[in-house]
């Protein structure tokens, strides 16, 4: 156990490592990953882990999808419900569908339910991976809101198909009839059950007297507690996650309201769900011996022939499904026409940003390894290592590919929105003015007896002058542009130096600790309104 233990952490030590290599060459680092997780499974002497299929899908499912939940704008995701309905259900479905009849057809005996099984398993594309690759690109907002969108909706979809082809496979009966039935019922009760959950969950957060490290605590173990619950009375667990993390993501501002706590939750989930997805990469490096031992009739060659027509024919029904989505609907309503036109470019890159990742391993790696009258799952593996070739076509190919797609057909934004830097000016003018009012209306009397008060109003008054004339110079060229991000620049440059003299200060002792991370703090806050979220 100790030596598991030792090897997985010194797995993860090479993952990490390989990570801060794809960050310095500008690779995204899912791509990495799955090199890693494909390398380490041919490392002579390396122990085979014999691990729980029902564990590994309850320990990392809900909180990657929680996280994706917790970070999708309710309001994108509202205003793009159509395009995001179309793909996390009708191109589930429809993906599910083909490749099961087509699985059949070419793989010897593999049966409708297995490829019902496979089907659910690759369809949906990854959240993270599409956001890594396209982050710092010049993509459109409405084409990076259906991206993570469907990937939190499809998600849920998928394994919900899973689910029904699993039990099919278990227990020999298919009725479409019934299943369709039981999916509307198991989906729309899981979101009952997330709702129910989360708002337990919001009054104690909200009114009891936690602290910013118990809020953190409750957060990871919030999706457990929702997936648990759901699927205790056979509901969707999955549901109640992604209905449970856009609840509490969209009433976050009234639950939690100090800096410290939100800071405290990123910096929690942030390094969480970077382990997860490093630890399933590495956990199918570990098994991928024994996988392809447990091939059985099977040679590699043929594994491998499988996953590469399995994935062309995941990311030709991609594009097969797109293109008749984004026209089909404003062809039949004139209220869908009202809204400017995706034109070819917009579809053609999330056609293109359909890379499968790590919620499809972790989905393959769950599947139960005896049936329930104790003989072998059949083609559990060669049913994983397809999952395999699948992530690491699509992640490779498109991953590495989609960034010269982007520059190559020079995607410009379609859609009339504010920029980035506008949009931040304008709500700190807002948050200026109110605070100003509040000076004026509630503390005027006491401006001139305290002076601190007095110089906060001063300097609000300055801000809410030098925010004007910001919002004024953003309506602007590019050379004006330029002077701007040059500003920034400095800016950063600024706060870099102050680190390092906060730095030197903590080393003379004369301030304490405390005070050095209070300023730390502010620092971070300070580069936050530059830099944005990592994520």
């Amino acid at each position: 156990m100790h030596h598991d233990i030792l090897l997985i952490l010194a797995l993860l030590f090479i993952v990490f490592l390989l990570v801060m290599l794809a960050q310095r060459i500008k690779i995204a680092y899912p791509i990495f990953l799955v090199i890693a997780g494909l390398g380490i499974s041919f490392i002579p002497g390396i122990p085979i882990l014999h691990l729980d299929p029902d564990l590994i899908f309850l320990i990392f499912l809900p909180p990657l999808l929680y996280e994706a939940a917790w970070y999708t704008s309710w309001n994108d995701f509202w205003k793009w419900k159509r395009p995001i309905a179309l793909l996390a259900f009708g191109l589930v479905f429809f993906t599910s569908v083909i490749i099961a009849y087509t699985s059949t057809a070419f793989i010897p005996g593999f049966t409708l339910a297995l490829g019902f099984l496979l089907g659910g398993i690759v369809s949906p594309p990854d959240a993270v991976a599409a956001a890594t690759v396209l982050k710092g690109m010049s993509v459109p907002k409405r084409i990076l809101t259906i991206l993570e969108g469907e990937s939190l909706v499809n998600d849920a979809s998928s394994l919900i198909v899973f689910k029904f082809a699993l039990v099919a496979v278990m227990t020999g009966a298919f009725s479409m009839q019934q299943a369709t039935g039981q999916f509307f019922l198991v989906a729309g009760m899981g979101i009952v059950v997330g709702l129910a959950g989360a708002h337990v969950m919001y009054v104690i957060h909200r009114f009891l007297p936690t602290t910013p490290a118990i809020d953190a605590a409750l957060t990871v173990m919030t999706p457990y507690m929702l997936f648990l619950s759901a699927e205790q009375f056979h509901f969707s667990g999955v549901m109640a996650v992604v209905t449970g993390g856009l609840f509490i993501s969209y009433r976050s501002h009234e639950v939690f309201q100090t800096g410290s706590t939100r800071l405290n939750m990123l910096g929690v989930w942030t390094t969480l769900i970077f382990v997860m997805n490093a630890l399933v990469f590495v956990l199918i490096g570990l098994e991928l011996p024994e996988i392809i031992h447990g091939l059985g009739n099977y040679s590699i060659s043929d594994g491998i022939k499988y996953g590469l027509i399995i994935s062309g024919i995941t990311i030709l029904l991609r594009f097969l499904w797109i293109y008749p989505a984004a026209y089909v609907p404003r062809w039949l309503s004139a209220s869908i026409r009202k809204d400017p036109s995706p034109g070819w470019k917009g579809p053609l890159v999330i056609g293109w940003a359909g890379m499968r990742g790590v919620v499809s391993l972790a989905t393959a790696l769950s599947i139960p390894l005896l049936m329930t009258d104790g003989t072998a799952f059949p083609q559990r593996n060669l049913i994983i290592f397809i999952t395999f070739v699948v992530i690491f076509i699509t992640l490779v190919v498109q991953g590495l590919t989609l960034p010269f797609v982007i520059k190559l057909i020079k995607l410009k934004e379609i859609d009339a929105i504010m920029r980035s830097e506008e949009q931040q000016a304008g709500i700190q003018l807002k948050l200026d003015e109110l605070a100003l009012a509040i000076i004026n209306e509630h503390h005027l009397n006491k401006v001139s007896e305290n002076e601190l008060i007095g110089f906060y109003k001063s300097a609000l008054e300055d801000s809410i002058a030098d925010g004007k004339r910001q919002l004024a110079s953003l309506e602007c060229n590019d050379t004006e542009i330029e002077e701007i991000h040059l500003y920034q620049h400095v800016l950063l440059e600024v706060y870099a130096a102050q680190r390092k003299e906060l730095f030197k200060l903590r080393k003379e002792k004369f301030y304490t600790d405390e005070e050095i991370r209070k300023a730390e703090l502010q620092l971070d806050l300070n580069e936050l309104k530059i830099t944005g979220r990592e994520h």
